[in-house]
């Protein structure tokens, strides 16, 4: 499965996606350990800072890019540089498939339809 109509990851393991800059991207949605790592990694003070745990979440959610490993962040550093590395294209590819898309009769409700 590629692009945006993978959005939902639920039974399956990893997804690729291609984002603006025409690499493969390997998403994975993170597991409950995952987050516990990310929690250490960006530290207590990070870990209270909702938008950026958020894009550090999407950012780590990237497993490979272009059939090449991605490993999981240990520190700040770390994130941040995988972060820069995906820029606006990885993280927009990432999120779009780790956001689960509403049901037709959801968007109709929310218009007013």
């Amino acid at each position: 499965m590629t692009g945006p109509a993978a959005s939902l990851l639920q039974g399956i393991e990893t997804v690729d996606t291609v984002d603006n800059a025409g690499r493969v991207l390997t998403i994975r949605s993170p597991h409950a350990l995952d987050q516990l790592r990310l929690f250490k990694a960006v530290g207590p003070v990070l870990a209270q800072n909702q938008p950026y745990l958020g894009m550090a979440m999407v950012a780590c959610s990237v497993t490979a890019i272009d059939g090449v490993p991605v490993p999981m962040p240990g520190n700040e550093h770390q994130i941040e540089a995988l972060v820069q590395r995906l820029g606006d294209a990885g993280l927009q590819a990432a999120g779009a498939v780790l956001e689960p898309r509403p049901a037709e009769d959801e968007v109709r409700d929310q218009a007013g339809n």
